[in-house]
């Protein structure tokens, strides 16, 4: 397993060394750094330095305790800007899924000097989205505390099972560290309730602007965020490599981990130098 430290009050898992450059890659919900342990081993290999830090409250990283809206969408990309600042990596090839594609997109167009490439996977970054479902729930006062405090152990493995063929027994006592206790769970609902795409319009344009390489890998069957998304990216973003995974979910890094890295090094190869 890759080793495991700590920078700006965030746990990361980190590998390699940086003879090609660094790669920050950012979890989403409900996951932790742990989503990428197929590929930090693979890009050390490869001569890259990645970098995986657990958002405030996730995996092992403590949560905000600044009151409320201290989980916020806000706080998040502040908290990522802190990280990088701390380990100065240099720009870096982003790597972000489902919230971490909100949390690293709008930390790279706030800071474009700071990254060489993106990699984007399900997850979206458009002011005209709508929320799913579970995400309006959680949205909804009183609705949304009794759904965060209905969670149970066997309920949440059941759940994640049903969306992901590859999720193992490791993983899901990783992600439920998410669900520890009661300020872990609140800063859940404060990052939903912060979610409104309307923050978005202030950066139409500025991810097309960056005119860096990306690579878009998406899980074909995608229940939160579909292809169609996936391919707006890819229409957006001129020059970009759209992947596709058939079979695959939303936590396309847990069904699909061989093909996801292989995708990954593929990328860099090519066009990241």
């Amino acid at each position: 397993m890759n080793d495991i430290s700590r920078a700006a009050g965030l746990a990361y898992r980190h590998a390699g060394e940086p003879a090609k450059g660094a790669v920050l890659l950012v979890h989403g919900y409900p996951e932790s750094s742990y989503m990428w342990r197929h590929a930090l081993p693979a890009l050390a290999g490869a001569g890259w330095r990645a970098l995986a830090p657990d958002l405030a409250g996730y995996g092992d990283s403590e949560p905000l305790r600044a009151g409320p809206g201290s989980g916020s969408w806000e706080q998040h990309v502040e908290g990522l800007e802190r990280f990088v600042s701390e380990l100065e990596p240099g720009p870096v090839v982003l790597v972000t899924h489902d919230w971490g594609v909100l949390i690293g997109l709008r930390w790279a167009c706030d800071h474009p000097r700071s990254v060489s490439a993106l990699v984007i996977s399900d997850g979206g970054f458009f002011s005209d989205r709508r929320w799913h479902e579970l995400a309006n729930v959680m949205r909804t006062p009183e609705e949304g505390e009794r759904l965060i405090a209905a969670y149970t152990r066997e309920g949440f493995d059941a759940g994640m099972r049903s969306l992901s063929s590859g999720m193992s027994d490791e993983a899901l006592a990783e992600y439920w560290k998410a669900f520890a206790d009661e300020e872990r769970r609140r800063g859940h609902l404060e990052l939903y309730r912060s979610g409104d795409f309307e923050k978005l319009i202030p950066y139409e344009g500025r991810l097309a602007a960056l005119d860096i390489p990306a690579l878009i890998v998406w899980g074909a069957e995608d229940r939160f965020a579909s292809v169609r998304m996936a391919r707006r990216f890819h229409e957006e973003l001129t020059g970009s490599e759209l992947v596709v995974l058939e079979g695959a979910g939303h936590f396309v890094w847990e069904d699909e981990p061989e093909r996801t890295t292989r995708a990954l090094l593929d990328f860099l190869a090519r066009r990241v130098r």
